[in-house]
């Protein structure tokens, strides 16, 4: 059962906690984890693009000189690729991209995510992280104590102060427990969470 260090707001060590190996301990699986990013970033585009193929662009419709006895090449429309103005070849047209995985793999993956930054000490734990009122500034001192600078802090629900406060830190994100997912996770060097956001993560996914 792997073992953190539990720190305060101002980075003092205060404690430490045992994290259950089911969610925080497990082998990680590099094809599940990559997966799950590949399915995140598909099922977030939109397939909107679209460009005309020379069927579909106007005019065209009469032979630009005649076959022989020009000099030119022969051409049958003003609309083919060639010309200024044509068609696409190939052109995209719109299409979903997006695809399902499995719950099983999803929550494998998930895992696997959380296992990864624990394993490489990017996993920090704090006892308590609740603020009075809205202040970046403050915000921007626990990280300062905890020396991160780009973070994914896991919060549990209701933490509704420190999720504003954080929202004017480019590199700082924040999640609550049923929302994290294995982009996020690796996306940010370090995940930050309390307490309670472990326990609630250890209640849902072990």
């Amino acid at each position: 059962m792997a073992n953190v260090s539990v720190y305060n707001i101002e980075g003092k060590e205060v404690g430490t906690i045992d994290l259950n190996d089911a969610v925080f301990g497990v082998e990680v699986n590099e094809h599940l984890v990559h997966m799950a990013v590949v399915n995140q970033l598909a099922n977030n585009r939109q397939g909107t693009q679209k460009a005309k193929t020379r069927s579909e662009v106007s005019g065209g419709g009469r032979k630009p000189w005649r076959q022989k006895g020009t000099g030119h090449a022969r051409q049958g429309s003003t609309r083919a690729p060639q010309w200024t103005g044509g068609g696409v070849v190939f052109a995209p047209t719109p299409r979903e991209y997006s695809f399902k995985m499995n719950k099983k793999e999803k929550r494998a993956a998930l895992k696997s995510a959380l296992s990864s930054r624990v394993e490489e000490n990017k996993f920090i734990v704090i006892d308590e992280l609740k603020f009075d009122e809205i202040k970046t500034k403050k915000f921007q001192e626990v990280l300062n104590n905890l020396h991160v600078n780009k973070a994914l802090v896991v919060l549990e629900d209701g933490n509704t102060n420190v999720e504003i406060s954080a929202k004017n830190i480019p590199a700082v994100k924040t999640a609550r427990t049923n929302t994290i997912n294995v982009y996020d996770i690796l996306k940010y060097n370090t995940v930050i969470t309390t307490k309670a956001a472990v326990a609630t993560i250890e209640e849902v996914y072990a």
